[in-house]
């Protein structure tokens, strides 16, 4: 197949960086608390400290919101990450709390959205977790009763009876929730937080944050900062930090893809009625979206697993090549359809494939780990962590995530063997399916 022209970006595809960045750091600084990371746990959690009148200063080695916080789906879901039937299994006693801290993060998020006032086109339309075969529906069918008997609101479906492409076979609906431009939303919180009393660095990479005493040095290239406490936000980029929990995530990267408009009556045909979301039922998810000038964002189907530290690259074109197929071969009334522009983005894993938050060292927190579930559960643990590292009694909602000892044994799956495998046996599925679904 030849390789359609599309515009390859090391950024993202929804919105311009910022033309101006706040000033990096330039010698020494005291405050309260240090938060390292502006993606949107980072923002969020400086944000509320200085809501109750902490002294806050952000570092963030690019400008606020860079990294996935602006470059994902843009769909803000209810249900936590990985698999509920694996999940529920394992983590049995705290699986009814993890998926309560899923839905109230959507409605943190929501209201976050309303406070930022400012146009980051959110639809709450709600997501799908669609199925592409019989096998996906029997699977949705099974995680639909593991998350509504732990409290999740849904309603399983046909395509047809959930507004889906006749390509899909159905899946399950979760109401709460929607889609929305996550760069306009990022730019918008990065704006809220210009504003307020939060001293913010931009273009100021952290090199080492270092207990000292009662308090913590933080360094960066071109001076320090000395901290009561410091809260790490650093998501996939925590590697690059000695201090960070060993096995504590792994950066994974994903890709995305949008095409040029589509007109809205070709949709209509196809059955795809509803602007919900959809993520599949694949071993490594596939996302398809509507965005409000009728072009489809999709992505994943694939997972790159980094090395050492993590740095921005453009998708390859290998990369969108195999998410062109995926997207043509789901959707083959479409198959004229072609891909505009391309981005991707480094996600952090964890060996749970669940969100965490702790203390790495005496007065040093952590936040990370939504995988891929950041946009609604990264500023809602910021905002508890937040809370907590002011001496507040945990909130039932941080109890699932935090974790009190700092230790994380090896992830079965977040290996390159495994990863692979995981690609083949859902490219095998596909194959298996109805004629239609190929």
């Amino acid at each position: 197949m030849e390789q359609p022209e599309v515009t390859f970006t090391a950024h993202n595809g929804w919105a311009d960086p910022p033309v101006e960045t706040a000033p990096a750091l330039d010698g020494q600084v005291e405050c309260d608390v240090a938060v390292v990371g502006g993606g949107l746990a980072g923002t969020a959690a400086a944000l509320r400290l200085a809501e109750r009148g902490v002294d806050v200063a952000v570092l963030e080695a690019d400008h606020c919101g860079a990294g996935a916080s602006s470059r994902n789906a843009g769909q803000l879901s209810s249900t936590p990450g990985g698999s509920p039937e694996l999940s529920s299994t394992l983590h049995s006693g705290r699986f009814p709390g993890l998926v309560r801290f899923s839905q109230e993060a959507v409605r943190f998020t929501e209201e976050l959205i309303d406070r930022v006032d400012t146009d980051c086109e959110y639809e709450p339309t709600g997501n799908i977790v669609a199925a592409v075969s019989r096998g996906q529906m029997r699977k949705a069918r099974r995680n639909g009763r593991i998350l509504r008997k732990a409290g999740l609101e849904l309603e399983v479906g046909r395509a047809r009876d959930l507004g889906m492409p006749d390509s899909f076979e159905g899946g399950l609906r979760v109401n709460a929730g929607g889609v929305l431009n996550p760069a306009k939303f990022v730019l918008g919180l990065r704006e809220e937080l210009l504003r307020s009393d939060v001293r913010v660095f931009e273009r100021t990479p952290v090199r080492a944050v270092e207990p000292q005493g009662a308090g913590v040095l933080v360094r960066t290239p071109m001076g320090r900062v000395r901290a009561d406490k410091v809260l790490m936000a650093t998501n996939a980029y925590s590697k690059a930090l000695s201090i960070a929990p060993r096995g504590l995530a792994a950066p994974i990267w994903v890709g995305m893809v949008e095409t040029e408009p589509v007109d809205p009556g070709r949709l209509e045909e196809t059955g795809w009625t509803s602007r919900a979301g959809l993520a599949t039922e694949h071993n490594i998810m596939q996302s398809y979206r509507l965005t409000r000038r009728y072009t489809v964002v999709f992505g994943v189907r694939r997972l790159h697993l980094g090395r050492g530290t993590v740095r921005d690259r453009e998708p390859d074109a290998a990369t969108v090549s195999g998410l062109v197929r995926g997207f043509h071969g789901q959707f083959p009334s479409l198959q004229d359809v072609a891909p505009q522009q391309a981005w991707g983005g480094w996600v952090a894993m964890t060996p749970s494939m669940l969100p965490v938050a702790g203390e790495a060292a005496e007065n040093v927190f952590y936040a990370v780990g939504c995988n891929g579930h950041g946009l609604a559960q990264a500023p809602y643990l910021g905002t508890l962590l937040a809370d907590r590292m002011l001496g507040d009694e945990p909130h039932r909602d941080l109890v699932p995530v935090w974790r009190d000892q700092a230790r994380f044994g090896p992830s079965p799956i977040l290996n390159r063997p495994a990863l692979r495998a995981a690609w083949v046996a859902d490219r095998l599925s596909d194959r298996l399916g109805t004629p239609s679904k190929r």
